[in-house]
């Protein structure tokens, strides 16, 4: 569903051009893949890349885009508004920042659902209903009248998750979905999303900083290092990476079993961030 080649992001800095992503190439299909690294690695700007949702003064640069069988360079934004959540659909880390807070929950999903299906208003709301009862909001009436302050952390990220599921996509991007979300509810959210992959035999891009995390819940993983891919490899094999970025992050992780003073402190190599 999502084809990537040679992805490059670029910003124009009174330094002259920075590359945030660098020739990054990447596919994924019907599958779980994840995408981990740390932070300004370029994960969010490839997942974004792929619907064209760049920050503005992004220059953005690819051998091939191809999303679903549309060439996402040369697609007119027209066209791209019909892909963006009715082909590929984009779960973000907060719901408190990314909700209207002047718009019902049953509004927001309702208004996600027309712009792509049509139907009427009475329709929409019904719809609306459905989906929050599909993400297992317990009654989904009386959460559809209400405002985005009003709902826990858990059920905001339930309601983004309802309002991207709404047009039907094939593919599902979800950015840190559950960074905002303590422990118990993080594994209800991620329960939740391969429950809906699974049954609706979607695509995911789950991106995250949490290596174990990806490597217990996604097919493939993909490491990011200074806007490129240092390593891809099949979840099952994550705790045997050969890369020394990644052997180096899970070196950095707390153990339950093996009692250590301190954390280490990661040392990189120049040679990492080389082409």
């Amino acid at each position: 569903m999502l084809r990537l080649r040679g992805l490059r992001v670029s910003f124009a800095t009174p330094a002259g051009i920075t590359q945030a992503v660098r020739g990054v190439s990447l596919h994924v299909g019907r599958e779980k893949v994840g995408i981990v690294g740390e932070s300004g690695s370029g994960k969010s700007l490839t997942a974004r890349a792929a619907l064209r949702l760049l920050p503005r003064g992004a220059i953005l640069e690819a051998e091939e885009l191809n999303l679903d069988g549309v060439d996402v360079l040369s697609a007119r934004e027209s066209e791209m508004r019909r892909i963006r959540g009715g082909r590929a659909g984009l779960i973000l880390q907060d719901p408190k920042f990314s909700l209207n807070p002047v718009m019902t929950a049953g509004a927001q999903i309702a208004e996600a659902w027309r712009a792509h299906r049509g139907g009427t208003r009475r329709q929409a709301a019904h719809a609306a209903v459905d989906l929050l009862a599909q993400v297992r909001i317990r009654h989904p009436s009386r959460v559809a009248e209400q405002y985005p302050h009003e709902l826990s952390g858990g059920m905001g990220q339930r309601v983004m998750i309802a309002m991207m599921l709404a047009p039907g996509p094939d593919l599902l991007i979800a950015d840190e979905p559950t960074s905002a979300l303590d422990a118990t509810v993080q594994a209800d959210i991620l329960r939740l999303i391969d429950d809906l992959v699974s049954r609706r035999s979607m695509g995911l891009v789950l991106i995250s900083h949490d290596l174990p995390l990806v490597g217990h819940f996604c097919d493939r993983v993909v490491v990011m290092y200074a806007g490129r891919i240092v390593e891809e490899l099949a979840a099952r094999d994550l705790v045997r990476a050969s890369h020394p970025y990644t052997r180096a992050l899970l070196n950095c992780l707390p153990s339950l079993t093996h009692d250590s003073p301190r954390l280490p402190v990661m040392q990189r190599d120049l040679s990492w961030a080389e082409a």
